[in-house]
Protein backbone atom coordinates (compact mmCIF):
# COMPACT_ATOMS: atom_id res chain seq x y z
CA UNK A 1 0.00 0.00 0.00
CA UNK A 2 2.64 2.48 1.01
CA UNK A 3 4.42 2.23 -2.36
CA UNK A 4 1.40 3.28 -4.42
CA UNK A 5 1.50 6.80 -5.86
CA UNK A 6 -2.03 7.35 -4.56
CA UNK A 7 -1.12 6.23 -1.02
CA UNK A 8 -3.87 7.25 1.38
CA UNK A 9 -2.82 10.29 3.30
CA UNK A 10 -3.28 10.62 7.05
CA UNK A 11 -5.28 13.19 8.94
CA UNK A 12 -6.20 13.62 12.59
CA UNK A 13 -8.99 15.23 14.58
CA UNK A 14 -7.83 18.82 15.02
CA UNK A 15 -9.73 19.38 18.27
CA UNK A 16 -7.58 16.64 19.79
CA UNK A 17 -4.66 19.08 19.78
CA UNK A 18 -6.21 21.55 22.22
CA UNK A 19 -4.07 20.09 25.01
CA UNK A 20 -0.80 20.06 23.08
CA UNK A 21 2.22 21.43 24.97
CA UNK A 22 2.63 25.22 25.00
CA UNK A 23 -0.92 25.83 23.83
CA UNK A 24 -2.54 29.13 24.84
CA UNK A 25 -5.32 29.03 27.41
CA UNK A 26 -7.96 29.26 24.69
CA UNK A 27 -6.46 27.67 21.56
CA UNK A 28 -8.13 28.32 18.23
CA UNK A 29 -7.96 26.47 14.93
CA UNK A 30 -4.66 28.13 13.96
CA UNK A 31 -3.03 26.80 17.13
CA UNK A 32 -4.43 23.32 16.54
CA UNK A 33 -3.24 23.20 12.93
CA UNK A 34 0.23 24.28 14.06
CA UNK A 35 0.29 21.52 16.69
CA UNK A 36 -0.83 18.92 14.15
CA UNK A 37 2.05 20.03 11.95
CA UNK A 38 4.50 18.99 14.68
CA UNK A 39 3.46 15.34 14.45
CA UNK A 40 5.17 14.53 11.18
CA UNK A 41 3.30 12.22 8.83
CA UNK A 42 -0.02 14.05 8.93
CA UNK A 43 -0.43 15.49 5.47
CA UNK A 44 -4.19 16.12 5.40
CA UNK A 45 -6.77 17.76 7.63
CA UNK A 46 -10.52 17.99 8.06
CA UNK A 47 -12.04 21.21 9.35
CA UNK A 48 -15.31 21.50 11.24
CA UNK A 49 -17.96 23.84 9.91
CA UNK A 50 -18.91 26.33 11.17
CA UNK A 51 -16.83 26.38 14.38
CA UNK A 52 -13.35 26.24 12.81
CA UNK A 53 -14.26 29.12 10.51
CA UNK A 54 -15.03 31.63 13.27
CA UNK A 55 -12.70 34.58 12.71
CA UNK A 56 -11.00 33.01 9.67
CA UNK A 57 -11.69 33.22 5.95
CA UNK A 58 -11.34 30.25 3.63
CA UNK A 59 -8.13 31.81 2.31
CA UNK A 60 -6.79 32.18 5.85
CA UNK A 61 -7.43 28.53 6.64
CA UNK A 62 -5.94 27.34 3.35
CA UNK A 63 -2.81 29.32 4.17
CA UNK A 64 -2.56 27.85 7.68
CA UNK A 65 -2.80 24.31 6.31
CA UNK A 66 -0.27 24.97 3.55
CA UNK A 67 2.20 26.37 6.07
CA UNK A 68 2.18 22.98 7.82
CA UNK A 69 2.41 20.97 4.60
CA UNK A 70 -1.17 19.74 4.91
CA UNK A 71 -3.85 19.51 2.27
CA UNK A 72 -7.55 19.91 2.99
CA UNK A 73 -9.25 16.51 3.02
CA UNK A 74 -12.74 17.90 3.59
CA UNK A 75 -15.13 19.59 5.96
CA UNK A 76 -17.38 18.06 8.60
CA UNK A 77 -20.66 19.66 9.63
CA UNK A 78 -21.06 20.25 13.35
CA UNK A 79 -24.70 21.02 14.07
CA UNK A 80 -24.13 20.78 17.83
CA UNK A 81 -22.70 24.29 17.90
CA UNK A 82 -26.24 25.66 17.46
CA UNK A 83 -28.54 24.99 20.46
CA UNK A 84 -31.50 25.41 18.12
CA UNK A 85 -30.71 21.97 16.69
CA UNK A 86 -31.16 20.08 19.97
CA UNK A 87 -34.39 18.54 18.69
CA UNK A 88 -32.74 17.77 15.41
CA UNK A 89 -31.28 19.48 12.38
CA UNK A 90 -32.78 17.69 9.39
CA UNK A 91 -35.42 16.00 11.61
CA UNK A 92 -36.45 19.09 13.55
CA UNK A 93 -40.25 19.48 13.80
CA UNK A 94 -39.93 23.18 12.96
CA UNK A 95 -39.63 23.72 9.18
CA UNK A 96 -37.68 26.95 9.75
CA UNK A 97 -35.04 25.10 11.75
CA UNK A 98 -34.76 22.39 9.10
CA UNK A 99 -34.30 25.06 6.46
CA UNK A 100 -31.62 26.74 8.57
CA UNK A 101 -29.75 23.43 8.89
CA UNK A 102 -29.90 22.86 5.14
CA UNK A 103 -28.75 26.41 4.45
CA UNK A 104 -25.88 26.04 6.91
CA UNK A 105 -24.83 22.81 5.21
CA UNK A 106 -24.92 24.47 1.80
CA UNK A 107 -22.79 27.30 3.19
CA UNK A 108 -20.33 24.68 4.42
CA UNK A 109 -20.19 23.14 0.95
CA UNK A 110 -19.54 26.58 -0.53
CA UNK A 111 -16.62 27.04 1.89
CA UNK A 112 -15.34 23.58 0.98
CA UNK A 113 -15.40 24.38 -2.73
CA UNK A 114 -13.69 27.72 -2.12
CA UNK A 115 -10.84 25.86 -0.41
CA UNK A 116 -10.54 23.30 -3.19
CA UNK A 117 -11.92 20.40 -1.13
CA UNK A 118 -14.09 17.60 -2.44
CA UNK A 119 -15.79 15.96 0.54
CA UNK A 120 -18.39 17.06 3.07
CA UNK A 121 -19.03 14.70 5.99
CA UNK A 122 -22.39 14.71 7.72
CA UNK A 123 -22.54 13.39 11.27
CA UNK A 124 -26.18 13.88 12.18
CA UNK A 125 -25.96 13.23 15.89
CA UNK A 126 -28.90 15.51 16.71
CA UNK A 127 -31.21 13.73 14.28
CA UNK A 128 -33.00 11.06 16.25
CA UNK A 129 -35.20 10.61 19.30
CA UNK A 130 -35.02 9.80 23.01
CA UNK A 131 -38.46 8.40 23.89
CA UNK A 132 -41.16 6.20 22.47
CA UNK A 133 -43.99 8.36 21.12
CA UNK A 134 -41.63 11.33 20.78
CA UNK A 135 -41.36 11.55 17.02
CA UNK A 136 -43.16 10.71 13.82
CA UNK A 137 -40.69 8.22 12.34
CA UNK A 138 -42.05 8.52 8.83
CA UNK A 139 -41.88 12.29 8.86
CA UNK A 140 -38.36 12.36 10.31
CA UNK A 141 -37.20 9.92 7.66
CA UNK A 142 -38.87 11.79 4.81
CA UNK A 143 -37.50 15.13 6.01
CA UNK A 144 -33.99 13.70 6.21
CA UNK A 145 -34.15 12.15 2.74
CA UNK A 146 -35.41 15.45 1.30
CA UNK A 147 -32.61 17.36 3.07
CA UNK A 148 -29.96 14.96 1.78
CA UNK A 149 -31.23 15.43 -1.75
CA UNK A 150 -31.09 19.22 -1.49
CA UNK A 151 -27.62 19.14 0.02
CA UNK A 152 -26.31 16.67 -2.56
CA UNK A 153 -27.79 18.69 -5.43
CA UNK A 154 -26.19 21.93 -4.20
CA UNK A 155 -22.80 20.95 -5.66
CA UNK A 156 -22.99 17.62 -7.50
CA UNK A 157 -19.20 17.50 -7.86
CA UNK A 158 -18.79 17.39 -4.06
CA UNK A 159 -18.90 14.06 -2.24
CA UNK A 160 -21.38 14.04 0.65
CA UNK A 161 -20.52 11.30 3.13
CA UNK A 162 -22.84 10.18 5.93
CA UNK A 163 -21.01 9.15 9.10
CA UNK A 164 -23.41 6.93 10.99
CA UNK A 165 -23.41 6.37 14.74
CA UNK A 166 -25.86 4.46 16.99
CA UNK A 167 -26.48 7.33 19.41
CA UNK A 168 -25.06 10.41 21.15
CA UNK A 169 -26.26 12.96 21.82
CA UNK A 170 -29.72 11.50 21.02
CA UNK A 171 -30.54 8.16 22.64
CA UNK A 172 -31.43 6.72 19.21
CA UNK A 173 -29.97 8.05 15.99
CA UNK A 174 -32.03 8.01 12.83
CA UNK A 175 -28.96 6.66 10.98
CA UNK A 176 -27.50 4.19 13.52
CA UNK A 177 -25.80 1.58 11.34
CA UNK A 178 -24.58 0.66 7.88
CA UNK A 179 -27.80 -0.95 6.68
CA UNK A 180 -30.06 1.95 7.65
CA UNK A 181 -27.63 4.46 6.15
CA UNK A 182 -27.50 2.50 2.90
CA UNK A 183 -31.31 2.45 2.77
CA UNK A 184 -31.34 6.23 3.10
CA UNK A 185 -28.76 6.63 0.35
CA UNK A 186 -30.75 4.36 -1.92
CA UNK A 187 -33.91 6.39 -1.34
CA UNK A 188 -32.14 9.72 -1.76
CA UNK A 189 -30.79 8.43 -5.08
CA UNK A 190 -27.92 10.86 -5.60
CA UNK A 191 -24.60 9.69 -7.10
CA UNK A 192 -22.50 11.93 -4.86
CA UNK A 193 -23.86 10.44 -1.61
CA UNK A 194 -21.81 7.84 0.24
CA UNK A 195 -20.63 6.68 3.66
CA UNK A 196 -17.83 7.45 6.09
CA UNK A 197 -16.98 4.41 8.22
CA UNK A 198 -15.89 5.16 11.80
CA UNK A 199 -14.29 2.12 13.48
CA UNK A 200 -15.58 2.82 17.01
CA UNK A 201 -19.07 3.64 15.74
CA UNK A 202 -19.11 0.33 13.88
CA UNK A 203 -18.09 -1.56 17.01
CA UNK A 204 -20.89 -0.27 19.13
CA UNK A 205 -23.37 -0.63 16.31
CA UNK A 206 -22.52 -4.35 16.83
CA UNK A 207 -20.99 -4.62 13.37
CA UNK A 208 -17.74 -6.11 12.07
CA UNK A 209 -15.69 -3.32 10.43
CA UNK A 210 -14.57 -5.28 7.36
CA UNK A 211 -18.11 -6.57 6.81
CA UNK A 212 -19.52 -3.05 7.07
CA UNK A 213 -16.95 -1.79 4.55
CA UNK A 214 -17.89 -4.58 2.15
CA UNK A 215 -21.60 -3.78 2.41
CA UNK A 216 -20.97 -0.07 1.88
CA UNK A 217 -18.98 -0.67 -1.29
CA UNK A 218 -21.47 -3.27 -2.51
CA UNK A 219 -24.38 -0.82 -2.31
CA UNK A 220 -22.83 2.66 -2.32
CA UNK A 221 -19.41 4.35 -2.02
CA UNK A 222 -16.95 4.31 0.85
CA UNK A 223 -15.87 7.95 0.96
CA UNK A 224 -14.02 8.12 4.27
CA UNK A 225 -12.44 5.94 6.94
CA UNK A 226 -12.12 7.14 10.54
CA UNK A 227 -9.80 4.94 12.57
CA UNK A 228 -9.76 4.60 16.34
CA UNK A 229 -10.63 1.82 18.78
CA UNK A 230 -12.79 1.13 21.81
CA UNK A 231 -14.63 -1.42 23.88
CA UNK A 232 -17.86 -1.36 21.88
CA UNK A 233 -19.96 0.37 24.56
CA UNK A 234 -19.54 3.97 23.40
CA UNK A 235 -17.39 6.16 21.18
CA UNK A 236 -14.17 5.67 23.18
CA UNK A 237 -11.82 7.18 20.60
CA UNK A 238 -8.82 5.09 21.71
CA UNK A 239 -5.64 4.72 19.68
CA UNK A 240 -5.84 2.56 16.56
CA UNK A 241 -5.42 -1.18 17.07
CA UNK A 242 -5.02 -1.00 20.85
CA UNK A 243 -8.13 -3.08 21.60
CA UNK A 244 -9.10 -4.73 18.30
CA UNK A 245 -5.89 -5.30 16.32
CA UNK A 246 -7.24 -8.35 14.45
CA UNK A 247 -10.39 -6.53 13.34
CA UNK A 248 -8.26 -3.55 12.33
CA UNK A 249 -6.03 -5.74 10.17
CA UNK A 250 -9.08 -7.38 8.60
CA UNK A 251 -10.44 -3.93 7.75
CA UNK A 252 -7.14 -3.00 6.11
CA UNK A 253 -7.24 -6.21 4.07
CA UNK A 254 -10.77 -5.36 2.94
CA UNK A 255 -9.77 -1.78 2.10
CA UNK A 256 -6.97 -3.11 -0.06
CA UNK A 257 -9.32 -5.51 -1.82
CA UNK A 258 -11.86 -2.82 -2.61
CA UNK A 259 -9.18 -0.36 -3.70
CA UNK A 260 -9.84 2.35 -1.13
CA UNK A 261 -7.32 5.11 -1.76
CA UNK A 262 -8.75 7.92 0.36
CA UNK A 263 -7.50 9.56 3.51
CA UNK A 264 -7.20 7.63 6.78
CA UNK A 265 -8.44 9.94 9.52
CA UNK A 266 -7.51 9.38 13.16
CA UNK A 267 -10.68 10.18 15.09
CA UNK A 268 -9.19 9.65 18.53
CA UNK A 269 -9.60 11.48 21.82
CA UNK A 270 -6.27 12.03 23.61
CA UNK A 271 -7.79 15.11 25.23
CA UNK A 272 -10.27 12.94 27.16
CA UNK A 273 -7.48 11.18 29.05
CA UNK A 274 -4.95 14.00 29.16
CA UNK A 275 -2.49 12.38 26.72
CA UNK A 276 -0.01 14.46 24.79
CA UNK A 277 -1.89 14.65 21.46
CA UNK A 278 1.27 14.98 19.40
CA UNK A 279 2.70 11.75 20.83
CA UNK A 280 -0.72 10.08 20.60
CA UNK A 281 -0.92 10.93 16.88
CA UNK A 282 2.59 9.60 16.36
CA UNK A 283 1.55 6.34 18.02
CA UNK A 284 -1.48 6.11 15.72
CA UNK A 285 0.80 6.54 12.72
CA UNK A 286 3.26 3.93 13.97
CA UNK A 287 0.56 1.36 14.74
CA UNK A 288 -1.23 1.90 11.45
CA UNK A 289 2.00 1.61 9.48
CA UNK A 290 2.69 -1.74 11.15
CA UNK A 291 -0.85 -3.10 10.84
CA UNK A 292 -1.17 -2.01 7.21
CA UNK A 293 2.11 -3.75 6.39
CA UNK A 294 0.76 -6.94 7.95
CA UNK A 295 -2.49 -6.57 6.01
CA UNK A 296 -0.57 -6.04 2.78
CA UNK A 297 1.13 -9.40 3.27
CA UNK A 298 -2.17 -11.15 3.98
CA UNK A 299 -4.03 -9.96 0.88
CA UNK A 300 -2.37 -12.54 -1.36
CA UNK A 301 -1.91 -15.27 1.27
CA UNK A 302 -3.27 -18.40 -0.43
CA UNK A 303 -3.39 -20.44 2.78
CA UNK A 304 -5.49 -17.73 4.45
CA UNK A 305 -7.75 -17.51 1.40
CA UNK A 306 -8.26 -21.28 1.44
CA UNK A 307 -9.06 -21.30 5.17
CA UNK A 308 -11.58 -18.49 4.72
CA UNK A 309 -13.16 -20.32 1.79
CA UNK A 310 -13.71 -23.30 4.12
CA UNK A 311 -14.74 -20.98 6.98
CA UNK A 312 -11.98 -22.71 8.95
CA UNK A 313 -11.42 -20.27 11.80
CA UNK A 314 -8.93 -22.54 13.57
CA UNK A 315 -6.49 -22.28 10.68
CA UNK A 316 -7.19 -18.66 9.76
CA UNK A 317 -6.59 -17.52 13.34
CA UNK A 318 -3.21 -19.28 13.46
CA UNK A 319 -2.20 -17.52 10.24
CA UNK A 320 -3.30 -14.14 11.59
CA UNK A 321 -1.61 -14.73 14.96
CA UNK A 322 1.65 -15.62 13.23
CA UNK A 323 1.45 -12.45 11.14
CA UNK A 324 0.77 -10.32 14.20
CA UNK A 325 2.96 -11.95 16.83
CA UNK A 326 5.51 -14.11 14.99
CA UNK A 327 5.82 -17.84 14.37
CA UNK A 328 3.78 -19.95 16.75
Amino acid sequence: MSDRPNRPRYAARLNAFKLAPDMPAKPDVADMIAAAGQVGGLDAADLNFPDHFVGYSTADLSGLLAAQGMALNGLAMRYYTNPGYRLGAFTNPDPAVRTAAIDETRAGIDALVAMGGQQMTLWMGQDGFDYAFQGDYGRMWDDTIAALQVVADHAPEVEVAIEYKPNEPRAYALMPDAATTLLAIKEADRPNLGVTLDFAHVLYADEMPAHAAHLIVRHSRLMGVHLNDGYGKRDDGLMVGTVHPVQTVELFVELERIGYDGVIYFDTFPDHGGLNPIEEARTNLALVTRLRTIAEGLVGDTALAAAIARQDAAISQRIIAAALYGAL
